[in-house]
Formats: structure tokens, sequence, C-alpha cells
């Protein structure tokens, strides 16, 4: 899928200034720097709407199959979306969207405090909030895609927490999960310390985890202007059934947002998982170059 036509006025100015070769991973940045500009704009007209916890109804009940005979398919879990840092679920509109018309009945948006300081807290809300979702949707287990910090959040509380008790796949979007060393003035937030290499919270999540039943899909982007370096966005762990897959085209806020990165979320949810990941541990992890997504 291409992105076009947002820098459009400026192609002929960078032909002819730029080597062919270098105009080109120009015209790509121009085009992902100006598609962040006008979704950093949508987002905050959207954001006041995201504020509150959302107003979660029962779940209805699924339409009676036409053939009585016909055996009924396994219900999908529920999908939980968490945001990232200084963000609300208003992010996830687009991608709540896509995955209800393609048969996810029960999708969620989690809201954490902007003022959350520890991941390790954070982790244990979510770990209740998704005790609270089984319970009133009779579910085993769930799914989560977590955004940035979200997604560490997520990791945490699944690798630390014991919760791949209860998430199938895990996915994250341009998640820090070696950490990132880009923006070091932010270094005043705590959370933000947290998520630097060599951090406490970084260092307990590279250590051993044997057994844990969730899968991993990363999605990362080489446009992706708040991963330092932009690996980190991979999943890097012997232990952890993992699949990498890097993004062209876009960057950070981009990626809970496009279309064909949503498509790519829907496939990696959809996709059957081994009833027993453990006996098919070895050679499941996955290199940072793994799958490949372009959007340019």
């Amino acid at each position: 899928m291409k992105v076009t036509g947002v820098a459009a006025p400026f192609l002929p100015l960078c032909q002819r200034l730029l080597p062919s070769r270098l105009a080109g991973l120009s015209m790509t940045l121009l085009k992902a720097t100006a598609l962040e500009i006008v979704i950093l704009a949508g987002h905050l007209l959207l954001y006041p709407s995201g504020i509150t916890q959302e107003h979660r109804e029962p779940l209805p009940e699924p339409p009676a199959p036409e053939d009585a005979t016909q055996l009924p398919t396994e219900a999908k879990p529920p999908v939980v979306l968490l945001h990232g840092f200084i963000d609300n679920r208003s992010v996830f509109v687009l991608l709540r969207r896509s995955l209800a018309q393609h048969g996810r009945r029960q999708v969620e948006s989690l809201n954490y405090s902007p003022l959350t300081c520890d991941i390790r807290t954070a982790a244990e809300l979510l770990g209740r909030h998704i005790e609270e979702i089984c319970e009133r949707t009779g579910s085993r287990e769930v799914d989560i895609v977590g955004h940035s910090l979200g997604g560490l959040i997520a990791r945490y509380y699944v690798q630390r927490l014991g919760g791949d008790l209860r998430v199938r796949t895990l996915v994250t979007l341009g998640t820090p999960h070696s950490g990132t060393a880009v923006v070091p003035l932010a270094n005043a937030h705590p959370i933000v310390r947290q998520m630097r290499p060599g951090s406490p919270v970084i260092e307990e999540l590279a250590r051993p985890a044997p057994g844990c039943r969730t899968h991993f899909v990363s999605f990362w982007s080489d446009l992706d202007h708040l991963m330092e370096p932009l690996e980190t966005a991979c999943v890097d762990h012997p232990d952890l059934i993992a699949q990498n897959v890097q993004v062209s085209g876009i960057g950070h806020l981009a990626l809970p947002v496009h279309p064909a990165v949503a498509t790519g979320i829907r496939q990696a949810l959809d996709t059957p998982l081994p009833k027993t990941p453990a006996a098919n541990r070895t050679g499941a992890h996955a290199s940072p170059h793994a799958g490949g997504l372009t959007v340019a």
C-alpha cells in the first residue's frame, strides 16, 4: 500500500538538488514526516474523546447459524488495546474499527493514568483489568495490541507477572523492547528512565523466561524517530516465541493508524498457534528481519 500526494509540490525541487538514490530516500522520509504531522493533528482533535475510560456494554449474543447442523466456530478471544506514553485510547479509533469489521466482537481499549511513573505498577493494573475482562466475557485468554510504552507494559505483565497464562498473542507497535536512547532531556520523567537501555526494567525483561506461552509479534519501522537504535523495537530474547515485522515508509505515530499495519495486525492475531508452544520452542525465535511490510 502506498502513501502518496503528501509531498508532491516538493518532488521536482528535491529531484534536481539531490542524487537519485538520496532523493528517493529523502522523498520517503519527507512523506513519512508529513504523514506524522497530519496524524498528530488529527489525534490532537480526537484526544479529548479518549480521556475517560470507555463504557463497556454487555457482549451481544452471536447470530444463530442459518444451518442448525453447522458446527459452531471457536470464538476469538477479546482484543485489548493499550496506548503509549502521554496518550489515551483515542489513538486506536481506526484500528478497533478495522478489527470489529473483520470479526472481532470484543475489542476494548484501556487507559492508564498519564501520571503513571512505574511500568511494574502499570503492568499489575493491566493484569487486574485482564482478569476482569476474562470474567466478564467468559474467555480464558485475550490478545493484546500495545503501542510504544503500552507494548512494554504488556510485555512486563506477560513475562514477569505470569500474564502468559492469560495472553495468547501480544502485538507490539514501535515498542522499545531493549530501551531507547532518544531525547535525553526526557529523563526527568521516571517512566522515560525505565525505557532507557540498561534500566532495571529492561534488564528484568532480558532475564530468562523459560516456558513463556505468549506469542510475540513486533512491528518496527525503519523511520521511527523515537526508537534509538531502530532495532530496539524488535523482540530479541531466546526464550520467547517472537516474530519481528519491519515496516518501511511510515513513522512512530502512523503504526497504530495505517491500514496496511492494521491488516498485518489482523493477520498476526488470526494466525493459528501451536497447541503446545513449549514443545515447539526450539528455533521459534525470530531475527530482527523475519518479515517485512512496505508502506511507501
